[in-house]
């Protein structure tokens, strides 16, 4: 395979591999349906084969890559002859790492192997860290990514935008308490001046990023991720097109309702004050009432003198306002945690091994 791509990189060919691959991609994507942000930045020239870095994190995916990267592989060679995949393996407990190794002797695939299990943030991180494509695509290892959306991804980036995105078009496989959880999440997430970036709801980690984006999002200080928030945080001209998520072909998502609630308080606390506000703002009006409760509480005490009777109202009143006391400071603890977290500095990830294969040039057959 072929890496070495300088930024004057002129090929003799008219137009690039699978443009009328590309074309039907875009085709089919209702304008409507699109989501638009940076269109004032200036366009800017694209390679005609350009060198694409797949990135996938991968968490006991040893039965679904052996089918996926051959897939994967091809889909990719239809679209330009240079292309790496990159495999994450996050801490497997299967035989990921031996699958990949294998998968590498035929196809043009790398792997990185975390020391431990870190998240899916932190395999992204890592992922992003180690891929030196013009363009970077990040998809997960289970097939619920479509490999055919990757054309239209394509075609837009040739278009212009530095990064293209996926949204999911229906969620009706989740629960309800799922989908109702992360309608709530984006609200908070996207209301508001104290909000740090505006998410795209139904927005995953499933996109492409131009290498302008890799680098950006590589120079961010943080080790505690959120990169959804990040995604959006770096700005740049970018667009979200529709797509049907796929059932997994293998294996069991560990991804519960306690890692998504780990991850959302991640998200809160790294990306908006929104919280610390409304317990300030509660803590001012709750103090205006009071004051006026007790100039109630003076006037009458001096026009009908002391009332003994009340004992449950001030018992009621110390019990919520105790209750409201301990709620704020654990949502304050939530950001000093962060604080803490990111002073100790440890790194996002520790690389366990890696696995290049030696060889200037990888054959891919065509599907």
């Amino acid at each position: 395979m072929n890496n070495d791509l300088s930024e004057d990189h002129v090929h003799p060919r008219e137009q690039p591999m699978g443009v009328e691959l590309m074309e039907e991609a875009l085709e089919a994507i209702e304008e409507e349906d699109v989501v638009l942000s940076g269109e004032g930045l200036l366009p800017v020239k694209r390679k005609l084969d350009p060198l694409i870095h797949c990135v996938l994190p991968a968490f006991n995916e040893a039965e679904n890559l052996p089918a996926l990267i051959p897939e994967l592989c091809g889909q990719l060679a239809e679209l330009t002859p240079n292309f790496e995949v990159l495999v994450v393996d996050d801490g497997s407990e299967d035989d990921t790492a031996a699958v990949t190794v294998d998968l590498a002797k035929k196809y043009p695939v790398r792997l990185l192997q975390l020391s431990r299990n870190f998240g899916k943030e932190s395999a992204l991180t890592a992922g992003l860290d180690h891929a030196g494509g013009d363009v970077v695509i990040l998809m997960d290892a289970d097939f619920q990514h479509p490999i055919a959306t990757l054309p239209a991804f394509i075609a837009y980036w040739r278009q212009g935008y530095d990064m293209v995105y996926g949204i999911r078009s229906d969620r009706s496989d989740e629960s309800v308490l799922k989908r109702h959880f992360s309608a709530w999440f984006y609200a908070l997430m996207t209301r508001g001046p104290s909000t740090a970036c505006q998410m795209e709801p139904n927005a995953g980690d499933f996109r492409l990023l131009d290498r302008k984006v890799v680098d950006a999002l590589k120079n961010l200080p943080e080790n505690d991720r959120f990169m959804k928030g990040l995604f959006s945080w770096v700005g740049f001209k970018t667009i979200g097109i529709p797509f049907q998520a796929e059932n997994r072909r293998a294996g069991d998502s560990r991804f519960n309702f306690f890692n998504l609630s780990e991850l959302a308080i991640t998200g809160i606390t790294s990306f908006t004050s929104l919280p610390l506000r409304l317990c300030a703002a509660f803590g001012a009006v709750v103090s205006l009432l009071s004051m006026l409760y007790g100039f109630y509480i003076v006037l009458e005490t001096m026009i009908g003198g002391v009332d003994v009777p009340g004992w449950a109202t001030l018992v009621v009143a110390i019990c919520f306002l105790s209750g409201i006391q301990l709620l704020s400071i654990g949502i304050l603890g939530e950001y000093i945690a962060r604080i803490f977290f990111e002073a100790k500095q440890r790194p996002s990830y520790i690389i366990g091994r890696k696995y290049a294969p030696a060889r200037n040039e990888v054959l891919h057959e065509k599907r």
